[in-house]
């Protein structure tokens, strides 16, 4: 962080305000030049908010040098972390991918569906328990039995759960799930993401809808910072002018986040663009972009799917997916 002190700034002011910055165990280093004076801090200068420093009356102006998030900055963690759940990997140069209907209607629509996926080749199921939905008046899912079904489905079919949590008063019925979603619209949940920091599951953290990629980074700072390192980020699109779609997939989010963290990047094509033809393309532009993981739509009857059915893939048309995806895998990582 560099802090550059007005002109007429007297030495105690600055001293003073050099004590205070040391308060935060940084080191200062005072400049003076021929026309200005900057304060230049060295350490870690995350728990110094930038307004505070800059409502200070001798401050003109205050720029940080480094990303205000250091736990998931590949800068200070240059290996890619790999978590692993139930032996399945995310991460590491394999592809993993995440299947399953948006809700958990009945333990029919679930089993058939875990069973079709992963005769395709999906590495884990997702289903949504809790569903946070626009509409109140709009199925909000099963919930306590919704993970009931998920535990009984994986006992069955031996495929690793991902569901969602909606609020820190759930966190105990989740105790027996294997990877915990945050959904984009509690992306800045700040009080669930500590609470999630203090467990050991694996979480997949989902980019708001109009989230920048730093505060999508810094999200993650506040799960990592309570002490859990198995987090996950998913690009599942973002809100723009653009009505065609349901969201506008950010590609670019892969290369990008993956020069400044270490952690694995999951794309979610189905509520990107919330158009069923649109999946498949978007999957295997995602592969050839260099993702660690995709989350697709799965359902064994998307007419009459209690919700999201428009996005959802058929279990023939995800099988056909697959097919491409695992091709196109192994071609990207042969060539590259």
């Amino acid at each position: 962080m560099i802090i550059v002190i007005k002109d007429k700034a007297t030495d105690n002011q600055v001293n003073e305000l050099m004590n205070w910055l040391e308060g935060f165990r940084v080191k200062t280093n005072l400049v003076t030049g021929v026309h200005s004076r900057i304060i230049g801090l060295i350490g870690d200068t995350t728990s110094i908010d930038v307004d505070a420093v800059n409502a200070r009356e001798i401050v003109e102006t205050v720029k940080r040098v480094q990303e205000p998030y250091k736990k998931a900055n590949r800068r200070f963690h240059p290996d890619d972390t790999v978590i692993e759940v139930r032996g399945r990997k995310i991460g590491g140069g394999s592809l993993s991918v995440i299947a399953g209907p948006c809700s958990v209607e009945t333990e029919d629509q679930l089993m058939r569906t875990a069973i079709a996926v992963k005769e395709a080749g999906a590495d884990f199921l997702r289903g949504g328990a809790f569903k946070p939905r626009t509409s109140p008046y709009a199925f909000q899912g099963l919930g306590k039995e919704g993970i009931d079904l998920l535990i009984k489905t994986r006992n069955e079919t031996g495929l690793p759960i991902v569901t969602e949590i909606m609020d820190v008063s759930d966190i105990d019925l989740f105790a027996d799930i294997d990877v915990i979603q945050v959904g984009a619209r509690n992306m800045q949940n700040f009080t669930l993401l500590k609470a999630l920091g203090r467990s050991d599951k694996p979480i997949l953290l989902k980019r708001g809808l109009s989230a920048t990629m730093q505060e999508l980074l810094m999200s993650a700072e506040y799960i990592m910072s309570e002490g859990n390192s198995k987090v996950i980020l998913c690009e599942r699109g973002i809100r723009t002018y653009e009505p065609e779609t349901r969201n506008t997939l950010d590609l670019s989010a892969v290369p990008l986040l993956r020069q400044k963290t270490h952690l694995p990047l999951v794309i979610d094509p189905s509520h990107a663009t919330g158009v069923n033809s649109l999946v498949e393309p978007m999957s295997l532009a995602a592969v050839a972009a260099g993702a660690d993981a995709l989350e697709i739509e799965v359902h064994i009857d998307p007419k009459n799917a209690w919700s999201d059915g428009a996005q959802s893939l058929t279990p023939e048309q995800f099988k056909a997916s697959m097919e491409k995806i695992r091709k196109l895998e192994k071609f990207v990582k042969t060539e590259l």
